[in-house]
Formats: structure tokens, C-alpha cells, sequence
């Protein structure tokens, strides 16, 4: 049985260990991860999947501010789950409970992935905002937590760094 909490700060490096296991190497390579290169996740969203009787990590989600054409934009990613446990719906239940959560301070979320499956979450393909090279613009897709929040939002998707919300 796996309980979702918060990540905490001595996760870092089991969660950083579930994303290698998870992902080919040189992820930290790709462009999503230039745009974090300086700034800290939005901790609040940043999840574990926890087991509850070994405390063993089975999935994990993070996410970071970012801009897109100026307006602030919450990029969702990582999200892995271990591959023993996968099957299981942790993935599911990770990017269900912290976009529900996301919806009290942020209106809009972009990810780089597979349309086929963040599709069942309300993801879809979007046109106009542009993620640093080598992106493939298929898999850029978002989601609006409100009506009407990606109207008039287009450009290139920049590193956060400053203030402001969602």
C-alpha cells in the first residue's frame, strides 16, 4: 500500500536515484532541465509515493515555474515510478492529487511528453509556445486548471527567475 505526501528535503536523493533509474541517461541534458538550472521546484507540488511499511519511494512528480511569452506557467515533470511498482497507478495518482493542488495558486501547466497518455489528465497538444531546442513541438502539450487560462498565451518558454504567481 503507497501513501502520496510531500517530497522532503531528505528525498532529494531517492527521488534524484528513481529519475536516473527511470530515464536514460543525459536527462538532465534536455532542454526542461535548462529552464530549472537556479531555481527551486514548487515545493507544495513536488510528491512522493511512499510505501507504508518500508518507507520505500515508488513514485515521484515534481514541478517548476516557468514563463511563457512572460506569463507564469507551472512545467510539470519529472514524474517516474519505480519500475517494480509500476502498473500500480501511482503515476496516475501523483499528476491526479498535485493538479488538484496546483489549481489553489497556478491557471496553467505545460509538460514535454506523451500526448497518449497525459491526454486521460486533460493534457493536449498546443501551438505556439516554444520550448528551448532540441524539442520536439508534438510532444509539447498543456492544460488549463481554468477556463480560458491559455487564451492569448503563446511564445518561448523562459526560466522563472523573479516573482509572481499563477
Amino acid at each position: 500500500m503507497y501513501s502520496l505526501r510531500r517530497e522532503r528535503k531528505e528525498d532529494w536523493w531517492e527521488v534524484e536515484a528513481l529519475y536516473d533509474l527511470c530515464f536514460a541517461p543525459g536527462r538532465t541534458a534536455l532542454s526542461s532541465y535548462r529552464l530549472r538550472d537556479g531555481v527551486d521546484p514548487v515545493a507544495r507540488l513536488c510528491l512522493v509515493a511512499v510505501a507504508e511499511d518500508t518507507g520505500f519511494i515508488g513514485g515521484a512528480i515534481r514541478y517548476w515555474p516557468v514563463r511563457v511569452g512572460g506569463a507564469p506557467v507551472l512545467l510539470l515533470g519529472p514524474v517516474a515510478v519505480h519500475p517494480t511498482t509500476q502498473g500500480e497507478g501511482l503515476g496516475a495518482a501523483l499528476i491526479q492529487e498535485s493538479l488538484w493542488l496546483a489549481r489553489e495558486d497556478w491557471t496553467r501547466v505545460l509538460l514535454v511528453g506523451d500526448a497518449p497518455y497525459y491526454g486521460r489528465f486533460g493534457f493536449a497538444r498546443i501551438e505556439g509556445v516554444e520550448m528551448p531546442p532540441p524539442t520536439n513541438p508534438e510532444r509539447i502539450l498543456a492544460l488549463e486548471l481554468a477556463e480560458g487560462a491559455w487564451t492569448g498565451v503563446r511564445g518561448e518558454v523562459t526560466a522563472w527567475h523573479g516573482a509572481g504567481g499563477g
